[in-house]
């Protein structure tokens, strides 16, 4: 009986590959940016060893629709699809690369790259990656509700509202430039604005003012906005402590830079963020 099923499934492994092996026709890379910036371009990759056999087709997809298609033997190989969101550079796209024009907001997704060899094998590979543009903000992090002078025992309480983007900004607070505790914080709040579908976060610190929070006569208060790792932008607000001849109970007065401490980052490669804090 064991030889009889061993030679089924040999029967059956052959007439499901018809007699060639599965792995002649295998993907390589695919690369697709996973944060890409509003009206910039982007380039799909879909790199694959055809180890013998003949390409049939490349096809592109977004969200299950084709947009784009690559048929070698067709005149002109190259055949896309109208679709939002999607503005294929027709001359700088063929069998291995697509390249997209002005991305906008609607161009997020997921992306799927398909690969199929020609008879008598017939066979398909496919992977994907998913890209999320983001609409990064016009203008820095902004700092409300600071009192003009603070004494021992006071409560500040301020907000910290990041500039309009898709998506929203995540919000950090640093006090003498360690993270503020979470017992602080008051939020976060997401707000759409305007009919762009761009949105802000406010987030608000809430603490008393005490002693150890003056090192070295100040009190530094700065506020952090980010998207992923493509946008770092903050703004900081310095209390200014008294001379330590001062009486107790004194006013301690507050010195508002709003100047903003780190540069925004166009980048989209990681790894050309530079950030000073």
């Amino acid at each position: 009986m064991m030889h009889i099923w061993v030679l089924i499934s040999l029967t059956v492994w052959n007439v499901l590959n018809k007699g060639y092996p599965v792995d002649g026709l295998s993907l390589t890379a695919v690369r697709i940016e996973g944060h890409a910036i509003l009206g910039n371009h982007s380039v799909l990759e879909c790199q694959f060893d055809l180890q013998g056999e003949t390409l049939y087709s490349v096809k592109w997809y977004k969200d299950g629709n084709e947009f784009f298609r690559y048929l070698p033997r067709d005149k002109p190989p190259v055949q896309v699809f109208p679709m939002e969101g999607i503005d294929v550079d027709i001359p700088r796209s063929n069998e291995t690369q697509v390249a997209l024009n002005s991305l906008v907001l609607a161009s997020t997704g997921r992306y799927r790259c398909e690969v199929s060899a020609e008879a008598p094998s017939f066979q398909t590979v496919s992977d994907h990656g998913d890209m999320l543009v983001v609409a990064l903000p016009t203008e820095g992090p902004k700092i409300r509700g600071g009192r003009p002078r603070y004494q021992l025992g006071d409560s500040v309480r301020v907000n910290c509202t990041s500039g309009r983007s898709k998506p929203p900004a995540q919000l950090m607070w640093f006090i003498n430039g360690e993270q503020a505790e979470r017992s602080f914080l008051r939020g976060p709040k997401i707000e759409s604005v305007g009919n762009e579908g761009l949105e802000v976060t406010t987030l608000g610190l809430d603490f008393k003012v005490e002693a150890k929070h003056f090192r070295r006569g100040d009190l530094k208060l700065k506020c952090l906005a980010t998207i992923a790792t493509i946008y770092w932008n903050s703004n900081e607000e310095s209390v200014e402590g008294e001379k330590p001849q001062r009486r107790p109970g004194e006013a301690l007065e507050v010195k508002e830079t709003n100047k903003s401490r780190a540069d925004r980052v166009l980048s989209h490669r990681p790894y050309n963020i530079q950030i000073t804090i």
